[in-house]
């Protein structure tokens, strides 16, 4: 059983209805808590599709990368927390803050991403620090070229992607 703050995950490798009847009357009489009859749930991790959300991450088995007959728990961000992730990118990046210096745009972007990456590390997430690496420099670009009358361009012979580096974006 795994406890945070008022959510639990319970983890069991057979399950029946002898085992649910007794988690509800150890939760509800022992314990003195309230179970949510509606946001509770019951999956088995071994059906294909099926996947779990707790704090942040999505838990689901997944077929081997390399072609074995092998199952392996996939741990990686939730989309909602992708989600959630955007909108802080796009509100740090808003019109409203086109008088901010680009070095202390890109300074409070990478704490942003950093603390983000840190809680996000374990598992797999490979994809979603690509996707939000890809969407953190669109941003970025679009502020760029809004920020005067005359669009920001990068010098000759550079790309976006390195100037945005030269300014001490981080990639994650």
């Amino acid at each position: 059983m795994v406890r945070y703050a008022d959510d639990f995950v319970v983890l069991v490798k057979f399950q029946g209805r002898q085992l649910v009847e007794w988690l509800e009357s150890t939760l509800e009489d022992r314990m003195d808590l309230e179970i949510n009859r509606t946001k509770t749930r019951i999956v088995d991790l071994r059906r294909s599709g099926d996947s779990v959300d707790f704090l942040g991450f999505t838990f689901r088995y997944d077929r081997d990368l390399k072609g074995r007959g092998y199952r392996y728990l996939n741990l990686f961000p939730s989309k909602k927390v992708l989600a959630r992730e955007r909108t802080k990118l796009r509100e740090m990046t808003s019109p409203r803050l086109c008088y901010v210096p680009i070095t202390d745009l890109i300074e409070g972007i990478n704490r942003n991403l950093l603390g983000w990456a840190n809680y996000f590390k374990f598992g797999y997430p490979r994809q979603a620090m690509r996707h939000i690496n890809r969407y953190t420099r669109i941003r970025l670009v679009i502020h760029l070229k809004r920020r005067s009358q005359r669009p920001f361009h990068p010098p000759k012979g550079i790309s976006y992607y390195k100037q945005l580096a030269k300014y001490g974006l981080v990639y994650l």
